[in-house]
């Protein structure tokens, strides 16, 4: 849960922009299914498909994208759920681009958004990470002795 008096610290911060990294790339694939941005740089990555129908892949990028924005003030109010959640969608993220990948779309076209989401889940699986929302194991109170 939020913690008003909590400090931020530094692992969660860090979160939080690699949160905001990762709208980056589901933003710009979002940009490159509805054709506004060149759906094929053949000289750097190469082209996008997404199974003939752009569209659902550009609803899909724009939803992950807002979500990632959405995890972003959840990490920086130093809330669990935000924890929670960008692993989650951490990892809908890489499930999304190895579709593409599958699809017609080249590995080298998906690899910042393969490479970015990756980054995202390992840090968040750190055994530092979690423990920097302040969520330690509890234990159970002690039973009251029989009469």
């Amino acid at each position: 849960m939020t913690n008003p008096t909590m400090k931020r610290p530094f692992r969660v911060g860090l979160l939080a922009f690699l949160a905001l990294l990762g709208a980056l790339p589901a933003t710009w694939h979002m940009l490159q299914y509805l054709h506004i941005l060149p759906i094929s740089i053949e000289t750097v990555l190469g082209p996008v498909r997404f199974y003939g129908y752009d569209l659902g892949a550009a609803v899909l990028w724009a939803l992950l994208g807002l979500i990632y924005l959405w995890v972003f003030r959840r990490l920086w109010a130093v809330d669990v759920r935000g924890w929670l959640l960008v692993t989650v969608f951490s990892s809908l993220n890489l499930l999304l681009s190895g579709l593409a990948v599958v699809a017609p779309s080249t590995f080298q076209a998906m690899l910042p958004s393969l490479a970015v989401n990756a980054l995202i889940l390992v840090y968040c699986l750190l055994p530092g990470t979690k423990s920097a929302f302040g969520e330690e194991k509890t234990e159970p109170p002690p039973e009251p002795p029989l009469p």
